[in-house]
């Protein structure tokens, strides 16, 4: 019996739709110079898009690399509230779907973690969140933040390892958030009724955000409070309990900002998230058909399966102007509770029988997970004056987590069988304290050519426990612990082929940190760090006087000693298992026709491939990586109009297209074909200085397909009997308002 992780997320029009999303016009550019359209009578040009990605400020089209972005007026537009709202429109960007808000995997380029540690690096502004280690259920839990309060979300794409460090194998995350104005009182206010298909409910949202200078240019507070009542829309035919799945969202943010002088600044925020989903959204499917077993939207779980995430959050960030260099920084402060339920009827309830009891039973597989996290960064950089520029720091981890699962052993009836019940009780505490330095330099050789190099230096210390106890486990107690240190660097060439036009080579490393195993016989003591290598080759150019982006990528990436999980004697353990290659290449492009129409398109292609076999996961070399669809791709557009009385109105819409994927590496037992699927949102809304009403829909023609599969394999005979598969959200339509005050 291996339980040590939480439930795998295992695998998991066209020309109609673009002609209705160019007549109603589309919401969002999702890659490098992201930016919304100009409003009626201003000139047609792209706006400047300015990130974060490289811990400095600077123009999206300046940034060696590829790098997503979503600003506050796009997701507002999209009405989203969850990474799988938007994910399509980030193409080279996977979520496996788990089920409800907060649980999910995510990939960037074909890498997705094939092992409980998690390969996106997750960051709020300068500091990271979640666990760096393979304990703390990092794979299948991620943030999904409310974004009333967001200044945008930046997806960056490869390996990170040399500024961002641990976990940040296939790319990193960054939730940006709105800094207090110092100057000017603002409020906003703003409320949203909508309804899914399938659901008997309708859903509400309310939200408010606030900006109060308190010492004019000197200190000012802000904050914003959201909240959001989705109902369900899958039918238990067991219980006959209707809409089971659902589920609230709602976020908190409070900042201080204090700017004493040009030179010194700094921001205390803290943020409250909280996901709590009475049932998970499955559809029941039959694993040879992968049609629903009982009808559209429909399950029969025995017991109920919520999910809570609550996540609270405090940063610190001190900017201080030396005059020679920049210094900055940043502290922070994490709690993160999780709470799930698997009904684990179909895979350990059926053998009760074989141990003889006169029938099958019911058993549910609750999973329990703490983390509790500090970091500590410091940053010297240089003025970014001359031709050599230069940055300097050092990075801070302490990671505590706890990992508790337990498996009951039921009567139909609900009742606990005596001497079975638990069937299993497993306890996961673990440590992760972790000391880096990192540095890179840049010089420019002249107008035309620049090189950056980067070096990032990192040890961990780990501990951990596997606690066991229980009808099938027995009792034990198995510690380990481990230490490791690794090195990861950065090379970039740019050269600036025009004022608009530029030409870079990045080359890139980053890594997933290893850890203990159990000291049992056979098994390593630890498992090493799995780490990548990106070559990438990219143009980026604006054109046509700023009318006109166009990007374009090519990598190909070399993912080796591949973390996987694998078992002994029941117990679950941690191993390197061969090496894999992704390459494919990408491309971004907006046009502004004329002012106030803007047009996008994003498109990817992903080869993610094995090169060698793992036994242990049934991989063959040539399989492809779990969740890696090969092509993937969006279209955009956006009209504003003015109206009459200082109203202006604003219509759109996007596609979004993921091909077809397997939900598991390809070869494996349980690896499933999922279905290429295309959607169409659209959006509308009119608005003047004060005030704006909305209208918004997701998945026009209510596509039915499904974004992520967990099988429920007999414990007796390993057949699997079922498919827990998540459905794409239904069709979604809701009007709302926002007020300025």
């Amino acid at each position: 019996m291996t339980m040590t992780t939480p439930h795998a997320l295992a695998a998991r029009l066209l020309t109609q739709s673009i002609a209705l999303a160019l007549a109603a016009t589309g919401v969002v550019q999702a890659q490098d110079g992201a930016a919304t359209a100009a409003p009626a009578g201003d000139e047609a040009r792209l706006a400047t898009v300015v990130v974060t990605a490289e811990k400095r400020s600077e123009d999206v089209q300046e940034v060696p690399m590829t790098v997503g972005v979503l600003d506050a007026t796009q997701l507002e537009n999209l009405h989203a509230t969850q990474l799988s709202d938007y994910a399509g429109y980030l193409p080279g960007f996977t979520v496996v779907d788990g089920g409800s808000p907060g649980q999910a995997t995510l990939g960037v380029r074909g890498i997705t973690p094939l092992s409980a540690g998690s390969t996106v690096a997750t960051y709020i502004d300068e500091t990271p969140l979640g666990t760096s280690s393979n304990y703390g259920g990092g794979a299948a839990s991620i943030l999904d933040l409310l974004p009333y309060d967001l200044q945008s979300v930046e997806l960056l794409h490869g390996p990170q390892g040399t500024l961002y460090g641990a976990v940040a194998l296939g790319g990193v995350l960054r939730y940006v958030t709105k800094r207090p104005d110092l100057d000017q009182f603002s409020g906003r206010a703003g409320g949203d009724v909508l309804t899914i298909d399938g659901a008997d409910g309708v859903g509400a949202a309310g939200r408010v955000r606030v900006n109060a200078p308190i010492v004019p240019g000197k200190l000012a507070f802000a904050a914003s409070y959201g909240r959001q009542n989705l109902p369900g829309y899958t039918d238990n035919v067991r219980t006959g309990d209707e809409d089971q799945d659902d589920r609230t969202q709602s976020a908190g943010h409070v900042q201080l900002y204090w700017k004493p002088n040009d030179a010194v600044s700094l921001r205390l925020q803290g943020i409250q998230s909280r996901n709590d989903s009475d049932s998970a959204a499955f559809t029941a499917l039959d694993p040879a058909t992968l049609e629903p077993q009982f009808g559209d939207l429909e399950n029969d779980n025995f017991v109920p399966e919520p999910f809570r995430k609550d996540v609270d959050y405090l940063n610190g960030t001190l900017e201080w102007d030396l005059g020679w260099a920049d210094f900055v920084s940043a502290t922070s402060y994490s709690e993160t509770e999780q709470h799930s339920v698997l009904d684990a009827s179909l895979i350990y309830g059926v053998i009760f029988p074989l141990i003889g009891l006169p029938e099958a039973g019911i058993s549910a597989v609750s999973y329990d997970l703490k983390l509790y996290k500090t970091t500590q960064e410091f940053r010297l950089a240089s003025k970014g004056e001359g031709a050599f520029d230069w940055r300097l720091g050092v990075f801070y981890t302490d990671e505590n987590s706890k990992q508790d699962q337990a498996a009951s052993a039921q009567f139909l009836d609900g009742s606990s069988i005596p001497g079975l019940d638990p069937l299993a009780l497993i306890s996961l505490p673990s440590t992760y304290e972790e000391r880096a330095v990192f540095g890179d330099a840049t010089y420019r050789f002249n107008e035309t050519f620049d090189l950056t190099g980067g070096l990032r230096y990192a040890r961990n210390e780990q501990t951990f426990s596997q606690i066991t106890s229980g009808a099938l486990t027995g009792d034990t107690n198995v510690p380990g612990d481990s230490d490791e240190s690794v090195t990861t660097w950065s090379l970039s060439p740019r050269v600036h082929l025009a004022e608009d036009q530029m030409l870079y080579l990045r080359v890139a490393t980053g890594y997933q940190p290893g850890g203990p195993n159990l000291a049992l016989p056979d098994v390593p003591p630890s498992v090493d760090s799995s780490t990548l290598t990106n070559y990438e080759l990219g143009w980026k150019a604006m054109l046509d006087d700023n009318r006109w982006m166009l990007n374009l990528a090519a990598y190909n990436i070399q993912w080796k000693d591949i973390q996987i999980s694998a078992a002994t004697n029941g117990l679950s353990y941690l191993a390197n298992g061969g090496t894999a290659r992704s390459s494919g290449f990408e491309v971004s492009t907006a046009y502004t026709p004329f002012a106030g129409l803007r047009l996008g398109f994003n498109g990817s292609y992903t080869n993610a491939r094995l090169t060698e076999d793992i036994p242990s996961l049934g991989g063959v070399d040539g399989d492809s990586l779990p969740e890696a669809p090969k092509w993937a791709w969006s279209a955009t557009a956006d009209y504003v109009f003015p109206v009459r009385n200082g109203w202006t109105g604003r219509v759109g819409g996007g596609v979004r297209y993921v091909g077809d994927r397997f939900s598991s590496i390809e070869s494996s037992a349980n690896a499933y074909d999922e279905d290429s699927y295309a959607v169409l949102d659209l959006n509308a809304d009119v608005s003047n200085e004060r005030w704006t009403v909305r209208l918004f829909i997701r998945n026009l023609t209510d596509q039915r397909t499904y974004t992520g599969f967990t099988a429920l394999p007999n414990a007796g005979t390993g057949e699997v009997s079922r498919i827990n598969a998540v459905p794409l959200q239904p069709r979604l339509i809701g009007i709302g308002f926002d007020v300025n005050f």
